[in-house]
């Protein structure tokens, strides 16, 4: 991944000085600064090391490309932004492969990703690896569950505990029902076996 270095005054303007360079605002590329820069005789400068999210994009697309074409699949991409995280969606001539059994083969590959990039950039590059919006689906079809087993909770006063789910999917339920009335949600359980439970409490 191409990295640049940029030199100023002071920290706003090396991230100025990036954006005027690499033409993108500073919400479009991230940064390290790697060294500060003084001496007796010298005014203190600050220097960032940059990388753009476009690089970055780029990047896992090159990784994911070689990945599958080991495993003798045709893809293609398409990449969309919502809420400040980068989705990266794969369309190929053997989805159900990429995607696994209860999707751990894609789950398998956004953690081998995940890796890779805090290895290289130093931080956690917010982004989801989805198959033919099997996430997206899959994401819409726990939030529907979740509604109606709060609403379940709230009628009967009585908690109701799901079935064991991976941590992406617990963080799906933690987060539709987090600012519901009545309804606390809480993780209970060892890994492979972790649950979510739907609690009702009663109104403050």
């Amino acid at each position: 991944m191409k990295k640049n270095s940029f030199i100023g005054k002071n920290l706003e303007e090396a991230k100025m000085l990036a954006a005027e360079t690499l033409k993108c605002k500073e919400s479009e590329f991230f940064f390290n600064e790697i060294e500060i820069k003084s001496g007796i005789f010298k005014s203190k400068k600050v220097e960032i090391e940059v990388i753009t999210k476009e690089e970055i994009i780029s990047e896992i697309k090159n990784k994911l490309e070689k990945i599958i074409n080991l495993m003798g699949i045709k893809t293609k991409f398409e990449i969309k932004e919502r809420e400040g995280i980068t989705t990266v969606t794969i369309f190929s001539d053997n989805n159900n492969i990429l995607i696994g059994k209860q999707g751990r083969t894609i789950e398998a590959l956004n953690n081998i990703l995940k890796q890779y990039l805090y290895n290289e950039l130093g931080f956690y590059f917010p982004f989801v690896l989805d198959v033919s919006e099997y996430k997206l689906k899959h994401k819409n079809k726990i939030e529907r569950l979740a509604k109606n087993i709060a609403k379940d909770v709230v009628k009967t006063k009585t908690d109701v505990k799901l079935d064991s789910m991976n941590s992406y999917e617990r963080r799906v339920v933690h987060t539709i029902l987090s600012d519901y009335n009545n309804i606390k949600t809480e993780s209970v359980g060892e890994e492979p076996n972790r649950a979510v439970i739907v609690k009702y409490i009663e109104s403050k």
